[in-house]
């Protein structure tokens, strides 16, 4: 019996990095994938292509997860292919770094709604159904610079410390109805994101690190994995960290 065997799982944002690597370990346990970008391109083609020849069922959605209404028309429409929601994940998610004297208003707008109001609106939408079936696994997606903040990033540090403290009203809110909430604080994880970033900037990340490398989209999806699945079912509202030992 796989971990997620007959579980549909809702993953924003997926179509590369972190994301792409939750929905390939969860459909390797064996759940239907739906997840979404903002537009469909080769990307998510080839993620949907890929997932669907591990034999489970995979839809790819063109979807705003910063808009109330799309959020809510995403909803309606995974379960009408699907017939329900087990585990959303909410890893939609943008950087624009700057030193607070530089940001502008929109910078700041832009990353808290694309990060914290993403996951109000996809939550809020799928609660009901989660409600119905009286179980649900929801995973948000944080960041290490959430818990401890850092210089340039007080845009982006001040949306994922928001995500934590709606994980921990969300667990609460919802418990009683045997639905988890909890939230993963990735640290420095190679993806196309930071491999934009100048490689002294790189260099100094990896050597502040214990474990003295960056983690990997996979480190972090299996992380995810253990909470979507059982083997959590007494886990939640909780934050969990994933940094090689960055955040102690």
């Amino acid at each position: 019996m796989k971990l997620l065997e007959g579980k549909t799982a809702l993953i924003t944002g997926a179509s590369r990095g972190i994301g792409r690597e939750i929905a390939l370990a969860f459909a390797r346990e064996g759940a239907h994938i739906a997840f979404t970008d903002l537009k469909r391109d080769e990307n998510m083609d080839a993620l949907a292509t890929q997932v669907e020849g591990m034999g489970v069922k995979c839809q790819g959605y063109a979807s705003d997860a910063s808009a109330l209404q799309e959020g809510e028309n995403l909803i309606k429409d995974v379960v009408a292919v699907f017939g329900r929601i087990d585990v959303l994940v909410n890893n939609a998610g943008i950087t624009r770094d700057n030193l607070l004297l530089r940001m502008g208003e929109q910078d700041w707008d832009l990353v808290v709604k694309v990060n914290l109001k993403s996951v109000f609106n996809l939550t809020k939408a799928v609660q009901r159904t989660m409600i119905k079936q009286r179980s649900g696994s929801i995973v948000n997606m944080s960041s290490v610079v959430g818990v401890s903040g850092n210089a340039g990033q007080s845009n982006y540090a001040a949306s994922k410390a928001g995500i934590i403290g709606f994980t921990k009203s969300i667990a609460q809110e919802l418990g009683s109805r045997n639905i988890r909430c909890n939230a993963i604080a990735p640290g420095f994880v190679e993806t196309e994101m930071t491999k934009a970033l100048p490689e002294e900037v790189r260099n100094a990340w990896v050597d502040s690190i214990p474990l003295k490398r960056g983690g990997t989209p996979g480190d972090v999806a299996r992380v995810a994995l253990f909470l979507a699945s059982d083997l959590s079912a007494y886990v939640s509202g909780q934050v969990i960290s994933v940094c090689g030992g960055m955040n102690t």
